[in-house]
């Protein structure tokens, strides 16, 4: 089954990252532990590995360009492996912000009287 390849958060900071260079192409045999691309971080350019085997079916960013954490950067699989549905997922990450209704009370007031 194919593996997607998502942009990695490589530092706690990191929102997105751009694909200096991809060290491999479309259809290269990749071996777990293999550099797949570098990648420019908010703090750094780092080797970006792949922690599957199998082969290179697609590249979904180019070379020099940004892309969210967690967006799908590559897939790789095995040879003729259809992937089309992963592909037509979408490359940003969806979240909606939980927000919860607040309301306002106002503070009971003091039956006391009196200094303390």
């Amino acid at each position: 089954m194919a593996e997607v390849i998502k942009m990695p958060k490589m530092s706690d900071t990191m929102t997105e990252g751009v694909i200096s260079t991809w060290l491999k192409k479309e259809g290269d045999v990749i071996v777990s532990g293999d550099v797949l691309a570098e990648v420019e971080t908010d703090k750094a350019t780092m080797e970006l590995e792949s922690y599957e085997d199998g082969i290179l079916l697609h590249i979904g960013v180019p070379e020099k360009a940004t892309v969210a954490v967690d967006s799908i950067i590559a897939i790789i699989g095995v040879k003729g492996e259809d992937i089309q549905s992963l592909i037509s997922e979408p490359s940003q990450p969806v979240s909606e912000p939980i927000t919860t209704p607040t309301r306002y009370t106002e503070p009971a007031k003091s039956s006391c009287r009196g200094s303390f």
